[in-house]
């Protein structure tokens, strides 16, 4: 259980639609820098550390919180008798499996043929719609969906209305003077930024909250002291995701994994922290050896 939460927020920080907040830190970078991340753009920058981090925190967690069940040999020919059972997939099955690939396609190589995300997920939605796949209905029974949409509109209009009324800049300014004053280079300067922003998520229940919060002023800040600005957005970006493994609360999914009631709080913090620091290593350190190939700093 504790290694599927883990890899959850690894495969979240791997794409731009990996986590329902994604989006909100790109329309917040395109405000602070006047830059677009794209979904390409997102994963390119992410598969590297992305791919390390799958591979290293489900070895690191078997061997410091081992299963107690190591083998199921009848676990293969279960799922294959429970997959026979379904039998073939149905009409509607296969128009949403098309509706979903065209999408993401959409989604993924949206910057060159010129088709924004906005236009893909309409479009997608639509042929649903006319097909009878889903019906407007069950689209507002969507209250998860809503909810996010009501939310994101709020959050994106306050963290608007913030860098408006000078907030942002105060806050910006009064770290540059701190962090600035330790007379460091941008990069060991971003470090500090990084750190400060990753384990300020012990105060917050929400990735979207956090992002709307802190997001803007960490990326005005960091560009400030020097932090290549496309570079510092795609870090926090994904390190927005990262942040989520910390606590039982830290983001949307979180609960309904520690709900489940075979982790103790105790062991779900404390090796939530240590895949926390082996996480950050690997996103900085490696991860930035590969941004620097893609030429982002």
């Amino acid at each position: 259980m504790l290694t599927c939460f883990q890899t959850s927020v690894i495969s979240s920080a791997m794409f731009l639609t990996g986590m329902a907040a994604n989006p909100l830190s790109v329309n917040l970078a395109a405000g602070a820098i006047g830059q677009t991340i794209g979904w390409t753009d997102w994963a390119v920058a992410a598969i590297v550390p992305g791919l390390a981090s799958l591979l290293v925190i489900p070895l690191l967690l078997y061997v410091v919180f081992p299963p107690s069940v190591k083998s199921s040999p009848d676990a293969p020919k279960l799922a294959k008798e429970k997959l026979e059972a379904m039998g073939p997939m149905t009409k509607n099955e296969v128009i949403m499996s098309v509706t979903l690939l065209v999408t993401v396609g959409l989604w993924i190589f949206g910057s060159t043929i010129k088709v924004d995300a906005v236009t893909a997920a309409i479009l997608g939605l639509s042929v649903l719609l006319i097909s009878g796949v889903v019906t407007w209905k069950e689209c507002l029974s969507e209250s998860v969906a809503w909810d996010t949409l009501t939310w994101f509109a709020a959050l994106v209009a306050m963290a608007g209305y913030l860098n408006k009324y000078g907030l942002i800049a105060w806050f910006s300014q009064t770290v540059v003077k701190v962090v600035g004053g330790l007379g460091l280079a941008w990069q060991p300067a971003f470090a500090i930024l990084v750190l400060l922003y990753f384990y300020s998520h012990y105060f917050f229940a929400s990735g979207a909250a956090h992002i709307g919060a802190m997001f803007t002023a960490f990326l005005s800040v960091a560009t400030a002291l020097g932090t290549p600005p496309l570079f510092g957005a795609l870090v926090l970006s994904f390190l927005s995701n990262i942040m989520g493994g910390l606590t039982h609360y830290g983001i949307g999914f979180a609960p309904v994994f520690y709900g489940a009631g075979y982790v103790p709080l105790s062991k779900w913090w404390g090796y939530g922290f240590l895949c926390s620091v082996v996480n950050i290593v690997i996103w900085l350190g490696l991860g930035g050896v590969w941004w620097k190939v893609l030429g982002l700093w």
